[in-house]
């Protein structure tokens, strides 16, 4: 369900009362039953729609109809829309706990994510930066990587939740042919054809030659480089960022292999915000998410825009069938 004081608790009831979704997959909202029923009222949205104790979801098999799993972590009654804190982050983490809990359990087929606010996580001394973070521990793996996907092209990103100035320390070669090797074989898996992919410079003028940054380009990037071509990928850079983006090399290019959080998703954002998924890449479940945040400015007003959110759970749906 995401935040409850963000837009995740009204996204989550338009999904449910979507008749055309339903004839894809079946939605189970992990989040507060007792939330969606206000935001329900205040929006003006159907939400009597069957509730389930996660405590006592042991099976889904009887399960037919669009459904609200009840988590325990949240106090509704002080939840105020547009304001964040401690319980809303709290709520927010059990949520998807709750989630990947039944994922691993094999009760459900694939996680979609709701927006979170990270400050809330924070107020509430949860150590993880983000959802990605979250689910690769909760995982168990190192091999990982956040991709913002859209059919017009993705972003794959080396580091993720991290200052700028610790991107450098956290680049290694071994790290980008890992996002290269994950991004490379998740287009094959979701458009079935082979992937053309851009790597993307750290410094500006892709370092021009040394003359910028440390020579980031030339001992970490190009080896990465060098390795994928050997092993037969279509992949090409390091590219100034600055030109990576311009329309010739949009359509020629499946996903950008990008070094910094912003330096993919500025561009990914500006082309691509509407039909958007965030997809946690080398998980042994399925997992995507909207790519918004909790847009606290319009929560609980009936005004949100649910097409992220509907995209991720069309792609969830998509790749759950060929898990």
């Amino acid at each position: 369900m995401g935040d409850p004081a963000g837009v995740g608790p009204e996204l989550c009831l338009r999904l449910l009362n979507d008749v055309e979704l339903a004839r894809r997959c079946i939605p189970m909202v992990f989040g507060s039953a007792e939330i969606l029923r206000r935001v329900g009222v205040t929006c003006e949205l159907k939400s009597d729609h069957p509730i389930v104790r996660f405590e006592s979801l042991t099976s889904t098999d009887q399960i037919s109809l669009p459904t609200i799993v009840d988590v325990n972590g949240l106090d509704p009654e002080t939840v105020v829309p547009g304001v964040v804190n401690a319980n809303t982050g709290q709520g927010s983490f059990n949520f998807i706990e709750a989630a990947i809990a039944s994922a691993h359990n094999d009760r459900v087929d694939a996680v979609v994510t709701g927006p979170i606010n990270k400050e809330a996580w924070s107020a509430a001394k949860i150590r993880f930066p983000g959802h990605t973070e979250l689910f690769a521990d909760r995982c168990a793996t190192d091999r990982f990587c956040m991709m913002m996907y859209s059919p017009a092209f993705s972003c794959s990103l080396v580091t993720t939740h991290v200052g700028y100035t610790d991107v450098p320390e956290e680049m290694t070669t071994q790290r980008i042919s890992t996002v290269i090797e994950l991004s490379h074989a998740a287009i094959e898996k979701i458009e079935g054809r082979d992937a053309t992919l851009t790597v993307l410079g750290l410094n500006p003028h892709a370092g021009e030659n040394g003359l910028f940054g440390n020579r980031e380009e030339e001992n970490i990037i190009m080896p990465a480089v060098a390795a994928a071509q050997q092993k037969g990928i279509k992949i090409v850079g390091p590219l100034p960022p600055d030109t990576g983006f311009l329309e010739k090399k949009r359509h020629e290019t499946d996903v950008y292999i990008c070094m910094y959080h912003d330096q993919g998703l500025i561009p990914f954002k500006a082309f691509n915000f509407d039909s958007g998924v965030n997809v946690t890449l080398g998980l042994p479940m399925v997992r995507t998410s909207v790519d918004h945040g909790t847009a606290l400015d319009i929560a609980w007003q009936g005004i949100a825009d649910p097409a992220s959110l509907y995209s991720a759970v069309e792609l969830a749906a998509k790749l759950a069938s060929q898990h």
